[in-house]
Protein backbone atom coordinates (compact mmCIF):
# COMPACT_ATOMS: atom_id res chain seq x y z
CA UNK A 1 0.00 0.00 0.00
CA UNK A 2 1.65 3.23 -0.90
CA UNK A 3 2.20 5.72 1.98
CA UNK A 4 0.48 8.94 1.32
CA UNK A 5 1.26 11.37 3.77
CA UNK A 6 2.42 11.87 7.56
CA UNK A 7 -1.56 12.59 8.56
CA UNK A 8 -1.85 8.61 7.13
CA UNK A 9 0.78 7.44 9.17
CA UNK A 10 -0.20 9.11 12.42
CA UNK A 11 -3.91 7.50 12.11
CA UNK A 12 -2.50 4.12 10.32
CA UNK A 13 -0.44 4.04 13.58
CA UNK A 14 -3.51 2.54 15.26
CA UNK A 15 -3.84 -0.44 12.71
CA UNK A 16 -0.84 -0.21 10.55
CA UNK A 17 -3.37 -0.18 7.43
CA UNK A 18 -1.24 2.01 5.38
CA UNK A 19 1.93 -0.04 6.10
CA UNK A 20 0.55 -3.63 6.19
CA UNK A 21 1.60 -4.06 9.84
CA UNK A 22 1.14 -3.11 13.03
CA UNK A 23 3.22 -2.99 15.94
CA UNK A 24 2.81 -5.96 18.50
CA UNK A 25 5.19 -4.79 21.47
CA UNK A 26 4.15 -1.45 23.01
CA UNK A 27 6.03 -2.30 26.35
CA UNK A 28 7.36 0.42 27.96
CA UNK A 29 5.55 3.34 26.34
CA UNK A 30 4.51 6.07 27.58
CA UNK A 31 0.67 7.61 27.28
CA UNK A 32 -1.65 10.56 28.46
CA UNK A 33 -4.90 9.63 29.50
CA UNK A 34 -8.28 11.90 28.01
CA UNK A 35 -11.33 11.19 30.13
CA UNK A 36 -14.78 12.66 29.82
CA UNK A 37 -17.26 12.91 33.35
CA UNK A 38 -16.74 10.51 35.94
CA UNK A 39 -16.75 7.25 33.96
CA UNK A 40 -14.78 4.01 35.64
CA UNK A 41 -11.81 4.13 34.31
CA UNK A 42 -10.37 0.57 35.79
CA UNK A 43 -11.08 -1.77 33.37
CA UNK A 44 -9.34 0.40 30.87
CA UNK A 45 -6.28 1.11 33.07
CA UNK A 46 -6.03 -2.72 33.10
CA UNK A 47 -5.66 -2.97 29.64
CA UNK A 48 -3.32 -0.77 29.10
CA UNK A 49 -1.47 -2.58 32.05
CA UNK A 50 -1.65 -5.85 30.38
CA UNK A 51 0.22 -4.02 27.65
CA UNK A 52 3.39 -2.64 29.41
CA UNK A 53 1.98 0.78 28.82
CA UNK A 54 2.68 3.49 31.09
CA UNK A 55 -0.02 5.94 32.00
CA UNK A 56 2.30 9.01 33.01
CA UNK A 57 -1.35 11.81 33.69
CA UNK A 58 -4.92 11.20 33.29
CA UNK A 59 -6.77 14.32 32.30
CA UNK A 60 -10.71 14.89 33.08
CA UNK A 61 -12.90 17.33 31.53
CA UNK A 62 -16.45 17.34 32.85
CA UNK A 63 -19.76 17.87 30.61
CA UNK A 64 -20.37 15.25 27.69
CA UNK A 65 -18.17 14.47 24.56
CA UNK A 66 -17.38 16.82 21.98
CA UNK A 67 -18.72 15.38 18.32
CA UNK A 68 -15.71 16.74 17.19
CA UNK A 69 -12.62 16.04 19.21
CA UNK A 70 -13.51 14.42 22.21
CA UNK A 71 -12.61 17.07 24.84
CA UNK A 72 -13.40 20.71 24.18
CA UNK A 73 -11.27 22.70 21.42
CA UNK A 74 -9.69 25.09 24.25
CA UNK A 75 -8.99 21.83 26.49
CA UNK A 76 -7.67 19.78 23.24
CA UNK A 77 -5.67 22.74 22.25
CA UNK A 78 -3.88 22.96 25.85
CA UNK A 79 -3.17 19.09 25.38
CA UNK A 80 -1.81 19.51 21.87
CA UNK A 81 0.69 22.79 23.34
CA UNK A 82 1.72 20.54 26.21
CA UNK A 83 2.92 18.11 24.17
CA UNK A 84 4.89 20.56 21.30
CA UNK A 85 6.64 22.40 23.36
CA UNK A 86 7.77 19.25 25.45
CA UNK A 87 11.70 19.68 27.12
CA UNK A 88 14.11 17.81 28.81
CA UNK A 89 12.85 16.68 31.80
CA UNK A 90 9.12 17.14 31.15
CA UNK A 91 6.61 14.44 32.91
CA UNK A 92 4.93 14.23 29.60
CA UNK A 93 9.03 14.21 27.44
CA UNK A 94 8.48 10.51 26.25
CA UNK A 95 4.82 10.63 25.64
CA UNK A 96 3.73 8.76 22.18
CA UNK A 97 0.64 8.08 22.18
CA UNK A 98 -2.97 9.76 23.78
CA UNK A 99 -5.72 7.44 25.54
CA UNK A 100 -9.61 8.48 25.19
CA UNK A 101 -11.53 6.49 27.13
CA UNK A 102 -14.19 5.73 24.63
CA UNK A 103 -15.34 4.33 21.65
CA UNK A 104 -14.53 7.68 19.19
CA UNK A 105 -16.25 8.36 16.03
CA UNK A 106 -13.86 8.57 13.38
CA UNK A 107 -14.76 12.24 13.15
CA UNK A 108 -13.62 12.69 16.67
CA UNK A 109 -9.91 10.25 16.12
CA UNK A 110 -9.27 12.57 13.23
CA UNK A 111 -10.31 15.66 15.04
CA UNK A 112 -7.93 14.22 18.04
CA UNK A 113 -5.21 13.09 15.57
CA UNK A 114 -4.69 16.35 13.95
CA UNK A 115 -4.36 18.26 16.86
CA UNK A 116 -2.21 16.48 19.19
CA UNK A 117 0.15 15.23 15.84
CA UNK A 118 1.22 11.92 17.82
CA UNK A 119 -0.92 8.11 17.88
CA UNK A 120 -4.04 7.95 19.41
CA UNK A 121 -6.38 5.18 20.47
CA UNK A 122 -9.71 5.04 21.41
CA UNK A 123 -10.83 1.90 23.92
CA UNK A 124 -11.97 -0.03 20.37
CA UNK A 125 -7.81 0.67 19.40
CA UNK A 126 -6.46 -0.19 22.32
CA UNK A 127 -8.64 -3.55 22.39
CA UNK A 128 -7.32 -4.19 18.78
CA UNK A 129 -3.72 -3.45 19.54
CA UNK A 130 -3.94 -6.21 22.41
CA UNK A 131 -5.39 -8.87 20.45
CA UNK A 132 -2.54 -7.76 17.88
CA UNK A 133 -0.15 -8.54 20.74
CA UNK A 134 -1.64 -11.99 21.57
CA UNK A 135 -2.48 -13.10 18.21
CA UNK A 136 0.07 -16.25 17.95
CA UNK A 137 -1.91 -18.74 15.50
CA UNK A 138 -2.49 -17.71 11.92
CA UNK A 139 -6.14 -18.39 12.74
CA UNK A 140 -6.08 -15.68 15.31
CA UNK A 141 -3.83 -13.10 13.26
CA UNK A 142 -5.94 -13.14 10.38
CA UNK A 143 -9.31 -12.51 12.43
CA UNK A 144 -7.48 -9.12 14.37
CA UNK A 145 -5.75 -7.96 10.58
CA UNK A 146 -9.45 -8.12 9.58
CA UNK A 147 -10.97 -6.69 12.42
CA UNK A 148 -7.73 -3.77 12.45
CA UNK A 149 -8.64 -2.74 8.98
CA UNK A 150 -12.29 -2.23 9.04
CA UNK A 151 -12.10 -0.18 11.83
CA UNK A 152 -9.06 2.02 10.69
CA UNK A 153 -11.20 2.37 7.10
CA UNK A 154 -13.76 3.56 8.81
CA UNK A 155 -11.14 6.84 10.07
CA UNK A 156 -9.52 7.06 6.54
CA UNK A 157 -12.98 7.52 5.17
CA UNK A 158 -13.35 10.00 7.65
CA UNK A 159 -9.49 11.67 7.26
CA UNK A 160 -10.47 11.19 3.20
CA UNK A 161 -13.84 13.19 3.73
CA UNK A 162 -12.78 16.27 5.13
CA UNK A 163 -9.43 15.92 2.50
CA UNK A 164 -11.89 16.16 -0.15
CA UNK A 165 -14.40 18.57 0.66
CA UNK A 166 -14.75 21.35 -2.25
CA UNK A 167 -12.93 21.52 -5.17
CA UNK A 168 -9.10 20.02 -4.90
CA UNK A 169 -6.61 19.12 -7.70
CA UNK A 170 -6.90 15.10 -7.74
CA UNK A 171 -4.51 12.53 -7.58
CA UNK A 172 -4.03 9.75 -10.14
CA UNK A 173 -6.29 9.08 -12.91
CA UNK A 174 -10.13 10.26 -12.47
CA UNK A 175 -9.26 12.74 -9.68
CA UNK A 176 -8.46 9.78 -7.19
CA UNK A 177 -6.74 10.75 -4.14
CA UNK A 178 -4.27 8.90 -1.96
CA UNK A 179 -6.42 8.10 0.61
CA UNK A 180 -9.12 6.86 -1.86
CA UNK A 181 -6.17 4.75 -3.04
CA UNK A 182 -5.42 3.52 0.30
CA UNK A 183 -9.14 2.95 0.61
CA UNK A 184 -9.39 0.94 -2.30
CA UNK A 185 -6.15 -1.24 -1.56
CA UNK A 186 -7.91 -2.36 1.91
CA UNK A 187 -11.21 -3.40 0.36
CA UNK A 188 -9.19 -6.04 -1.65
CA UNK A 189 -7.49 -6.95 0.85
CA UNK A 190 -10.52 -7.60 3.26
CA UNK A 191 -11.98 -9.41 0.00
CA UNK A 192 -9.02 -11.85 0.07
CA UNK A 193 -9.09 -12.04 3.77
CA UNK A 194 -12.66 -12.63 4.45
CA UNK A 195 -12.03 -15.59 1.96
CA UNK A 196 -9.34 -17.19 3.69
CA UNK A 197 -11.70 -16.81 6.83
CA UNK A 198 -14.73 -18.38 5.51
CA UNK A 199 -12.66 -21.77 4.26
CA UNK A 200 -11.38 -21.63 7.71
CA UNK A 201 -14.89 -21.19 8.96
CA UNK A 202 -16.01 -24.13 6.77
CA UNK A 203 -12.90 -26.40 7.74
CA UNK A 204 -13.68 -25.98 11.52
CA UNK A 205 -17.38 -26.81 10.41
CA UNK A 206 -16.65 -30.13 9.37
CA UNK A 207 -14.65 -31.33 12.30
CA UNK A 208 -17.05 -30.43 14.92
CA UNK A 209 -19.42 -32.47 12.20
CA UNK A 210 -16.93 -35.48 12.15
CA UNK A 211 -16.22 -35.03 16.23
CA UNK A 212 -20.01 -35.39 16.46
CA UNK A 213 -20.68 -38.43 14.19
CA UNK A 214 -18.26 -40.47 16.38
CA UNK A 215 -19.87 -39.98 19.38
CA UNK A 216 -18.14 -37.23 21.05
CA UNK A 217 -19.83 -34.24 23.03
CA UNK A 218 -18.30 -30.86 23.55
CA UNK A 219 -18.29 -28.33 26.32
CA UNK A 220 -17.94 -25.11 25.20
CA UNK A 221 -16.50 -22.36 27.97
CA UNK A 222 -17.49 -18.68 27.13
CA UNK A 223 -17.66 -15.62 29.60
CA UNK A 224 -16.16 -12.18 30.07
CA UNK A 225 -12.40 -11.72 29.73
CA UNK A 226 -10.36 -13.10 32.55
CA UNK A 227 -12.94 -14.65 34.00
CA UNK A 228 -10.52 -18.24 34.71
CA UNK A 229 -11.90 -19.97 31.25
CA UNK A 230 -8.05 -21.21 30.45
CA UNK A 231 -7.48 -22.25 34.00
CA UNK A 232 -10.65 -23.96 34.37
CA UNK A 233 -9.71 -25.67 30.75
CA UNK A 234 -6.37 -26.96 32.01
CA UNK A 235 -8.01 -28.54 35.42
CA UNK A 236 -10.26 -30.40 33.49
CA UNK A 237 -8.62 -31.60 30.73
CA UNK A 238 -4.41 -31.74 32.38
CA UNK A 239 -4.06 -30.30 29.07
CA UNK A 240 -1.39 -27.34 28.90
CA UNK A 241 -2.79 -23.91 27.78
CA UNK A 242 -2.02 -20.11 28.34
CA UNK A 243 -2.91 -19.56 31.71
CA UNK A 244 -2.05 -15.79 32.46
CA UNK A 245 -3.46 -13.31 34.95
CA UNK A 246 -4.22 -10.80 31.59
CA UNK A 247 -7.09 -9.76 29.62
CA UNK A 248 -7.56 -11.45 26.48
CA UNK A 249 -4.18 -14.08 26.97
CA UNK A 250 -6.16 -16.41 24.52
CA UNK A 251 -7.50 -15.41 21.43
CA UNK A 252 -8.02 -18.99 19.53
CA UNK A 253 -9.71 -21.72 20.08
CA UNK A 254 -7.98 -24.93 22.18
CA UNK A 255 -9.79 -28.10 22.37
CA UNK A 256 -8.71 -30.76 24.64
CA UNK A 257 -10.78 -33.78 26.32
CA UNK A 258 -11.98 -33.90 29.74
CA UNK A 259 -9.68 -35.85 32.18
CA UNK A 260 -10.99 -39.23 32.56
CA UNK A 261 -13.76 -38.42 29.72
CA UNK A 262 -12.22 -39.33 26.38
CA UNK A 263 -15.33 -39.11 24.39
CA UNK A 264 -16.41 -35.34 26.40
CA UNK A 265 -14.57 -32.61 24.76
CA UNK A 266 -13.65 -28.87 25.93
CA UNK A 267 -13.37 -25.53 24.02
CA UNK A 268 -11.54 -22.58 25.09
CA UNK A 269 -11.51 -19.15 23.18
CA UNK A 270 -11.49 -15.65 23.76
CA UNK A 271 -13.57 -13.88 25.83
CA UNK A 272 -16.06 -11.33 25.57
CA UNK A 273 -15.69 -7.37 27.12
CA UNK A 274 -18.57 -4.44 27.24
CA UNK A 275 -19.22 -2.33 24.24
CA UNK A 276 -17.24 -4.14 21.77
CA UNK A 277 -18.74 -3.34 18.71
CA UNK A 278 -20.74 -5.64 16.08
CA UNK A 279 -17.82 -5.71 13.39
CA UNK A 280 -14.92 -6.20 15.71
CA UNK A 281 -16.61 -9.42 17.10
CA UNK A 282 -17.90 -10.51 14.05
CA UNK A 283 -14.35 -10.80 13.17
CA UNK A 284 -13.73 -13.81 16.07
CA UNK A 285 -17.34 -15.18 14.92
CA UNK A 286 -15.52 -18.68 13.59
CA UNK A 287 -13.65 -19.00 16.57
CA UNK A 288 -16.60 -18.37 18.95
CA UNK A 289 -18.60 -20.44 16.85
CA UNK A 290 -16.15 -23.36 17.89
CA UNK A 291 -17.06 -22.85 22.06
CA UNK A 292 -20.58 -21.79 21.45
CA UNK A 293 -22.02 -24.69 18.86
CA UNK A 294 -21.78 -27.07 21.92
CA UNK A 295 -23.80 -29.71 23.68
CA UNK A 296 -23.72 -27.83 27.16
CA UNK A 297 -21.93 -24.33 27.44
CA UNK A 298 -20.60 -23.16 30.73
CA UNK A 299 -20.86 -19.08 31.12
CA UNK A 300 -18.17 -18.23 33.31
CA UNK A 301 -17.55 -15.19 35.98
CA UNK A 302 -15.24 -14.30 38.53
CA UNK A 303 -16.85 -14.83 41.82
CA UNK A 304 -14.40 -12.23 43.58
CA UNK A 305 -15.08 -9.41 41.58
CA UNK A 306 -17.31 -6.65 43.01
CA UNK A 307 -21.06 -7.52 42.94
CA UNK A 308 -21.65 -4.62 39.98
CA UNK A 309 -18.84 -5.60 38.02
CA UNK A 310 -20.38 -9.31 38.72
CA UNK A 311 -23.24 -8.10 37.36
CA UNK A 312 -21.93 -6.04 34.45
CA UNK A 313 -19.81 -8.85 33.54
CA UNK A 314 -22.39 -11.75 33.15
CA UNK A 315 -24.93 -9.41 31.92
CA UNK A 316 -22.28 -8.41 28.45
CA UNK A 317 -21.99 -12.49 28.34
CA UNK A 318 -25.29 -13.53 28.28
CA UNK A 319 -26.28 -10.83 26.29
CA UNK A 320 -23.07 -11.83 23.32
CA UNK A 321 -23.89 -15.01 23.60
CA UNK A 322 -28.07 -15.29 22.92
CA UNK A 323 -28.61 -11.74 21.23
CA UNK A 324 -25.47 -11.45 19.28
CA UNK A 325 -24.39 -14.88 18.70
CA UNK A 326 -27.52 -16.95 18.29
CA UNK A 327 -29.86 -13.92 17.20
CA UNK A 328 -31.84 -15.10 20.49
CA UNK A 329 -34.43 -12.62 22.20
CA UNK A 330 -33.66 -13.30 26.15
CA UNK A 331 -36.47 -14.43 28.42
CA UNK A 332 -37.15 -15.72 32.10
CA UNK A 333 -37.18 -19.30 30.19
CA UNK A 334 -35.24 -19.28 27.56
CA UNK A 335 -32.97 -21.22 27.06
CA UNK A 336 -32.25 -23.03 30.31
CA UNK A 337 -35.92 -23.78 31.38
CA UNK A 338 -37.40 -23.96 27.83
CA UNK A 339 -38.89 -27.29 26.40
CA UNK A 340 -38.98 -25.91 22.93
CA UNK A 341 -36.11 -26.34 20.42
CA UNK A 342 -32.95 -23.81 20.85
CA UNK A 343 -29.65 -23.79 19.46
CA UNK A 344 -28.20 -24.08 23.17
CA UNK A 345 -30.13 -26.50 24.78
CA UNK A 346 -27.75 -26.75 27.96
CA UNK A 347 -26.21 -24.17 30.05
CA UNK A 348 -24.25 -24.19 33.25
CA UNK A 349 -23.51 -20.95 35.06
CA UNK A 350 -19.79 -21.36 36.89
CA UNK A 351 -18.45 -18.92 39.29
CA UNK A 352 -14.60 -19.46 39.40
CA UNK A 353 -11.97 -17.87 41.86
CA UNK A 354 -13.60 -19.28 44.80
CA UNK A 355 -10.26 -19.38 46.59
CA UNK A 356 -10.74 -15.45 46.51
CA UNK A 357 -13.90 -14.67 47.55
CA UNK A 358 -15.21 -13.74 50.70
CA UNK A 359 -18.55 -15.81 52.04
CA UNK A 360 -20.05 -12.25 51.19
CA UNK A 361 -19.13 -12.05 47.95
CA UNK A 362 -20.46 -15.88 47.57
CA UNK A 363 -23.63 -14.53 48.65
CA UNK A 364 -23.99 -11.48 47.06
CA UNK A 365 -22.94 -13.79 43.47
CA UNK A 366 -25.67 -16.23 43.75
CA UNK A 367 -28.49 -13.62 44.29
CA UNK A 368 -26.75 -11.46 41.24
CA UNK A 369 -26.72 -15.04 39.09
CA UNK A 370 -30.66 -15.43 39.85
CA UNK A 371 -31.60 -11.68 38.98
CA UNK A 372 -30.26 -12.20 35.76
CA UNK A 373 -32.42 -15.44 35.07
CA UNK A 374 -29.38 -17.55 34.35
CA UNK A 375 -29.02 -21.16 36.17
CA UNK A 376 -27.96 -21.39 39.42
CA UNK A 377 -24.44 -21.07 39.77
CA UNK A 378 -21.20 -24.36 40.75
CA UNK A 379 -18.50 -21.91 42.64
CA UNK A 380 -15.38 -23.43 42.08
CA UNK A 381 -11.65 -22.70 41.81
CA UNK A 382 -9.66 -24.13 39.55
CA UNK A 383 -6.46 -23.19 41.76
CA UNK A 384 -7.39 -25.61 44.92
CA UNK A 385 -9.64 -27.80 43.11
CA UNK A 386 -12.75 -26.85 45.62
CA UNK A 387 -16.24 -28.23 43.55
CA UNK A 388 -14.19 -29.33 40.39
CA UNK A 389 -15.91 -32.88 41.33
CA UNK A 390 -19.00 -31.71 41.92
CA UNK A 391 -18.80 -29.38 38.19
CA UNK A 392 -17.64 -32.84 36.14
CA UNK A 393 -20.44 -34.82 37.65
CA UNK A 394 -23.01 -32.22 36.67
CA UNK A 395 -21.33 -31.93 33.50
CA UNK A 396 -21.83 -35.33 32.56
CA UNK A 397 -25.50 -35.57 34.02
CA UNK A 398 -26.20 -32.32 31.78
CA UNK A 399 -24.84 -34.35 28.72
CA UNK A 400 -26.04 -37.67 29.58
CA UNK A 401 -28.42 -37.82 31.90
CA UNK A 402 -28.67 -39.94 35.27
CA UNK A 403 -25.68 -42.67 35.57
CA UNK A 404 -27.43 -46.21 34.48
CA UNK A 405 -26.66 -49.85 35.36
CA UNK A 406 -25.99 -52.52 33.15
CA UNK A 407 -25.94 -56.00 33.25
CA UNK A 408 -23.39 -58.22 30.74
CA UNK A 409 -24.23 -61.46 31.01
CA UNK A 410 -21.72 -64.16 30.69
CA UNK A 411 -21.61 -66.58 27.44
CA UNK A 412 -24.46 -68.79 27.34
CA UNK A 413 -24.22 -72.85 26.47
CA UNK A 414 -24.85 -72.12 23.19
CA UNK A 415 -21.83 -70.27 22.44
CA UNK A 416 -21.63 -66.06 21.93
CA UNK A 417 -19.64 -63.33 21.68
CA UNK A 418 -17.04 -63.19 24.43
CA UNK A 419 -17.70 -60.91 27.36
CA UNK A 420 -15.29 -58.61 26.97
CA UNK A 421 -16.53 -57.92 23.62
CA UNK A 422 -19.46 -56.75 25.07
CA UNK A 423 -17.73 -54.45 27.36
CA UNK A 424 -15.66 -52.89 24.27
CA UNK A 425 -19.31 -52.11 23.15
CA UNK A 426 -19.94 -50.15 26.38
CA UNK A 427 -16.98 -48.46 26.47
CA UNK A 428 -17.38 -47.30 22.90
CA UNK A 429 -21.05 -46.11 23.38
CA UNK A 430 -20.53 -44.36 26.73
CA UNK A 431 -18.09 -43.37 29.80
CA UNK A 432 -17.73 -46.05 32.05
CA UNK A 433 -17.38 -44.72 35.97
CA UNK A 434 -17.17 -48.42 37.54
CA UNK A 435 -16.60 -51.51 36.35
CA UNK A 436 -17.38 -55.09 38.34
CA UNK A 437 -16.45 -58.94 37.60
CA UNK A 438 -18.95 -61.42 38.75
CA UNK A 439 -18.00 -64.70 39.61
CA UNK A 440 -20.27 -66.12 36.70
CA UNK A 441 -18.28 -64.63 34.28
CA UNK A 442 -20.55 -61.66 34.06
CA UNK A 443 -19.76 -57.97 34.65
CA UNK A 444 -21.71 -55.16 35.91
CA UNK A 445 -21.09 -51.55 34.54
CA UNK A 446 -22.04 -47.88 35.61
CA UNK A 447 -22.03 -45.67 32.65
CA UNK A 448 -22.53 -42.44 31.32
CA UNK A 449 -24.60 -42.62 28.27
CA UNK A 450 -27.67 -40.84 26.53
CA UNK A 451 -30.89 -43.03 25.42
CA UNK A 452 -29.94 -43.31 21.56
CA UNK A 453 -26.50 -44.52 22.51
CA UNK A 454 -27.86 -47.04 25.07
CA UNK A 455 -30.85 -48.16 22.60
CA UNK A 456 -28.42 -49.28 19.89
CA UNK A 457 -26.55 -50.90 21.79
CA UNK A 458 -29.17 -52.98 23.72
CA UNK A 459 -30.41 -53.66 20.06
CA UNK A 460 -27.30 -55.12 19.30
CA UNK A 461 -26.26 -57.22 22.31
CA UNK A 462 -28.83 -60.22 21.49
CA UNK A 463 -30.49 -59.64 24.83
CA UNK A 464 -26.40 -59.51 26.46
CA UNK A 465 -27.12 -56.70 28.19
CA UNK A 466 -29.78 -56.02 30.92
CA UNK A 467 -30.36 -52.31 32.31
CA UNK A 468 -30.53 -52.88 35.70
Amino acid sequence: MAKSSDDISVLAGTGGVVLGEARTNHEGRKAVLLIRGDEDTSEFVALVETMGITIVETLHQPGIEDPRGYFGKGRLQDVADELSSRVQGHPWQNVDLVLMHTNASPRQLVGVSSAVEIEVWDRVRLLLSLFTSHASSLEARLQVRIARMLSDRTVLRELANQQTTGERAGYGGGGITALQATIANINRELVQLRKRQKKHAVAQSERRKQRSRSGAVTVGLAGYTNAGKSSLFLALSGKDVLVRDKLFSTLETTIGRMEDSPRVLLADTIGFIDHLPSSTLDAFRATLAEALECDLLLILSDVSDAPEELERKLFTSRNEIFSRFYGEEIEDDFPWNSNETSNVQKVLTVLTKKDQATEMQLDEAIATVAALGLPEPLIISSHTGEGMKLLKDAILLKLYGPQTNLLLLPVPPEGGRAVEGLVADVYEAGLVSKRIERDDGGVEMRVWMNEQSLSRLLAHSKNRIEVK
